[in-house]
């Protein structure tokens, strides 16, 4: 705390005669007015969406004792973490669509920074633990209870939220040691990393490092971890003789690998890349994917291709009806 603290009060290089910013511009998606209000009401249904989506699936699992299990509790954790990390970006980008100047203070932007980082670096590990689980059914179905005990899955969960807290603390920290007087327009539609890097006049060589170290860390541990996870489950399947059990093996981990080929496709082609060759522009619609477009298909992608989850909705609702 003592280290954060000395960060974020000593600046790295003296503004001199430069006006430091307190409040930014978000350039947006586009600059284009007649844009505006279609995109305003395309990603109002895309939130509205991912709210219904995700809090259901969090209350279908939490309702139907069936899907108590390791599977459908990461499943739920994974819905809480898609609904936060779209709720902190979401919102502010639908005000900005309607408004004639999108302005967000410093604090503010500080804050969606830090949250955003503590979402999207828990679900990268979040996505990790799934594979862990399916590696865990798949490969040791004798030792899945054990494996998978009630005690290990919380524990898995909380170091999830921790990598996430600790990740978000340093990016944040030293992104606040930096002074902002090149510019106070942030091209993009929120505050995140690369974009308030390039607008700032101090040195960022040492933020720079952190994102491509933490970023390497934080996307290629989990991916690694699920490719390890799948090359085990991929030599179990080959090992089944009949096509029904491998057919029934491989759909459930489907919805899981669709879910991570999106997100991890599309958060690696953001981070692991020196700003200086990255093309903010098209890392703005890169970043639509794992920021807005993935937390609304990961409840449909898991729904759809799940007969577990259809079979407890459908139970639920002629519950709700007969009662």
């Amino acid at each position: 705390i003592s280290f954060l603290n000395s960060i974020i009060t000593s600046p790295i290089m003296d503004p001199g005669n430069h006006s430091i910013a307190t409040e930014f511009i978000l350039a947006g998606l586009t600059e284009k007015p007649e844009l505006q209000l279609p995109l305003f009401f395309l990603f109002l249904v895309v939130y509205v969406v991912t709210v219904v989506g995700n809090l259901g699936m969090i209350t279908l699992i939490g309702l139907s004792a069936h899907l108590h299990t390791p599977m459908y509790y990461f499943l739920s954790n994974l819905s809480f973490i898609d609904l936060c990390h779209s709720t902190v970006i979401t919102p502010k980008m639908l005000v900005n669509f309607v408004t004639e100047m999108n302005t967000i203070s410093y604090p503010q932007c500080m804050t969606q920074l830090y949250f955003f980082l503590i979402f999207a670096i828990a679900e990268c590990h979040m996505l990790a633990a799934m594979a862990y689980d399916r590696y865990a059914a798949i490969c040791n179905p004798l030792l899945y209870n054990v494996i998978m005990s009630s005690h290990i899955c919380f524990g898995l969960t909380v170091g999830v939220y921790i990598l996430g807290i600790t990740g978000s603390t340093i990016h944040t920290g030293f992104m606040m040691r930096l002074l902002f007087c090149k510019s106070n327009v942030i091209n993009h539609y929120f505050c995140d990393l690369f974009p308030l890097l390039e607008i700032s006049c101090s040195n960022t060589f040492i933020n720079e490092l952190l994102v491509l170290v933490l970023s390497a860390f934080n996307i290629l541990t989990p991916a690694l971890t699920i490719l390890a996870s799948y090359i085990f489950f991929i030599a179990s399947i080959l090992r089944i003789h009949s096509t029904e059990g491998r057919f029934k093996a491989f759909s459930t981990c489907s919805s899981h690998i669709s879910a991570v080929a999106v997100f991890f496709g599309s958060a690696a082609f953001m981070y692991l890349q020196p700003s200086s060759v990255s093309s903010m522009d098209q890392g703005k619609v890169f970043s639509v994917f794992y920021t807005i477009i993935v937390p609304m298909l990961n409840p449909l992608i898991y729904s759809l291709q799940n007969k577990d989850v259809k079979f407890a909705l459908k139970k639920l609702l002629d519950s709700s009806i007969c009662s």
